[in-house]
């Protein structure tokens, strides 16, 4: 499964939203028979980083999203969470 955009607006932020939705999205993902959820996030997104690693999220991997992306070294992190617990 892939969390894609995930996004609370800013004068709701703060509040726990985007920990509940990440939380929400793992519940779905596993009641569903998902073994593993990836996402991707920018090298800038560090709060994103930060919430996604405390979730149990590991990093796998990087990338630049153009030749741009390379020459200003911005990278997108590639994220795994793998559920271990026999899930399709």
């Amino acid at each position: 499964l892939e969390l894609k955009r995930l996004s609370v607006s800013r004068e709701h932020r703060g509040r726990g939203l985007a920990l509940a939705l990440c939380r929400e999205v793992l519940g779905f993902a596993r009641a569903r028979g998902y073994s593993t959820v990836v996402l991707y996030t920018s090298v800038v997104q560090v709060v994103a980083q930060r919430l996604y690693e405390g979730q149990g999220f590991r990093k796998v991997g990087f990338s630049y999203p153009s030749l741009l992306g390379t020459l200003l070294n911005f990278q997108i992190f590639h994220y795994r969470y793998d559920f271990g617990d026999g899930a399709k």
